[in-house]
């Protein structure tokens, strides 16, 4: 037993005697970069703190407020000048505690939560009621004449799934026929409940038919409205906004959904009590983070790191976007240890309201035409926890050789895993970036690995801590400040000359259109 090694001792052995680290220059800063990064990486950490103590990020929230401060007090502490600018203001809400229970036929606790800004149950009491299902009907006169039985009732207001398990474990085990039988079945019951909501509303669309609908179910008198909109998962849901002034809307897990939705299909009389802590609290200011070390030769002239800090409240927001802020944040620290002079102004936007429409950083974009103009490159990364693997050159065609040169000096074992996109195409809304690529200012997206991204933690309620890959998290805090410090250095300055077509199509480029964007929550029509 004495001979046995503790697996510590090995991981250090093994950790002196593999290979060092190539690198395909000389570059004393970039093997610093490196060293600081991956030997005395602070992600965890940061990390730890932000999304288990600070948890979510909602636009107008104390949680954000917190945040904010959070950002602001890590950033000066570490001599890097950083503020709070305020862009506008949001509708303020707090999330108390919320509770959803099945008290008839039988008793059981829910799976769910209610959305953001959702009102909450009468002084944040308990409040029990029998349930009844959006109705099948074919104009918004039938659904008036439908309306009162709504009053004292809990509304379900989505389609019950014939199946909570994803397609994937459907495909390893089902019986091929068994398999298209069930999407079938699924494809019908969808396409009939989306005519439903439509029908009634006399929309065209079902975001705007839910849009409609909720004050119409409000006014008659329903309790609460009880949805469910699963992401096509094990056990995850997508959390969005309530549409409700005065009652709660609650989302419950697609297998618990099923369970009350069957129950009242069926006539079985079923109860549901609902308690729902809520606080409006009006209109309150909103802020970006800004952080800023100084151009020691071109100060006019700009890199900048951008992630959205924000977040839907699902849950933590711990890949939407908690490893991009995770990321910007890491990598200012290396630079001011590493590269505290460097030749071009560096600066880092946290930015609030993206989930919103991109708001905090248009509203920058609009407010600092200054840093658009001498903007040398940009850098977002919000697309999840993975290494970056796509990189282009948002369109701009001269910018190609800057980026690929830039890429060629980064160590291989960060630059192996990256596909190089050529000119690529504007970014058009997807995330920030595209508030400052309208401009046709160079703003270049880190595009990374999925691990199941969009289904799991994109605006889900498992968007959590234990997601996080911290090997990938590195790799990209890594790149990230090594693409800063070249892009302020690099002798030449960006073109922005835009492309003729973007892709393999031929077609002619259309380049994407600033807009205005909201300065208060009056102003949103999401």
């Amino acid at each position: 037993m004495r001979r046995i090694v503790p697996m510590a001792i090995v991981a250090v052995v093994l950790a002196r005697i593999a290979p060092a680290q190539w690198f395909p220059t000389d570059d004393p800063i970039l093997k610093r970069i490196w060293a600081v990064g991956m030997d005395s990486s602070q992600t965890y950490q940061l990390a730890q703190a932000l999304l288990d103590s600070v948890g979510p990020r909602l636009t107008g929230t104390p949680n954000q407020k917190a945040g904010v401060d959070w950002l602001v007090s890590k950033y000066r502490g570490w001599g890097i000048n950083a503020r709070a600018e305020q862009y506008g203001s949001w509708r303020g809400w707090r999330r108390g505690i919320s509770h959803i229970d099945l008290v008839r036929p039988r008793v059981r606790s829910l799976e769910g939560m209610m959305l953001a800004w959702s009102p909450g149950t009468p002084r944040g009491a308990p409040v029990e009621a029998s349930t009844i299902i959006f109705p099948d009907v074919q104009s918004p006169a039938e659904l008036d004449a439908w309306l009162p039985q709504a009053r004292n009732k809990f509304v379900l207001v989505s389609m019950s799934q014939p199946t909570c398990r994803p397609d994937d474990n459907w495909q390893q085990y089902a019986d091929t026929a068994s398999f298209t039988r069930m999407k079938a079945m699924r494809d019908q019951m969808t396409r009939r409940w989306d005519a439903r909501l439509l029908h009634a509303s006399g929309d065209t669309t079902t975001s705007f038919a839910l849009r409609t609908l909720a004050p119409r179910l409000e006014a008659a008198g329903a309790r609460g409205l009880v949805g469910s909109r699963w992401s096509d998962g094990w056990g995850v849901d997508k959390i969005f906004n309530a549409r409700t002034q005065q009652i709660p809307t609650v989302d419950v897990s697609c297998e618990d959904y099923g369970l009350v939705y069957r129950l009242t299909e069926n006539h079985q009389n079923p109860a549901l009590t609902i308690q729902a802590e809520a606080e409006n609290l009006g209109e309150v200011p909103v802020f970006n983070v800004i952080g800023e070390i100084k151009g020691s030769q071109k100060p006019d002239e700009y890199v900048f790191l951008s992630a959205h800090f924000d977040s839907w409240d699902g849950s933590s927001g711990g890949t939407d976007n908690g490893t991009g802020t995770i990321t910007m944040l890491e990598a200012m620290r290396i630079l001011k240890q590493v590269y505290p002079n460097p030749k071009r102004t560096i600066i880092v936007g946290h930015w609030s309201g993206e989930e919103q429409g991109l708001v905090g950083s248009r509203a920058f974009a609009a407010d600092h035409p200054e840093v658009v103009k001498g903007l040398q490159a940009l850098f977002n990364q919000d697309n999840g926890t993975g290494r970056v693997v796509n990189v282009a050159a948002s369109g701009l065609l001269d910018a190609t050789s800057n980026l690929a040169g830039w890429l060629a000096r980064v160590p291989r074992e960060i630059s192996r895993n990256i596909t190089f996109g050529f000119a690529g195409s504007p970014a058009s809304g997807g995330s920030d970036n595209a508030s400052f690529a309208c401009y046709g200012a160079p703003a270049f997206s880190l595009g990374s690995l999925s691990w199941d991204y969009g289904r799991y933690t994109w605006h889900t309620n498992r968007d959590t801590f234990d997601k996080i890959v911290w090997d990938d998290v590195k790799n990209n805090v890594v790149l990230t400040a090594m693409l800063a410090y070249l892009a302020s250095e690099d002798p030449t300055t960006l073109s922005r000359t835009r492309a003729n077509v973007f892709g393999f199509t031929g077609r002619p480029a259309e380049w994407p259109q600033c807009t205005t964007p909201p300065r208060k929550s009056s102003e949103w029509t999401r």
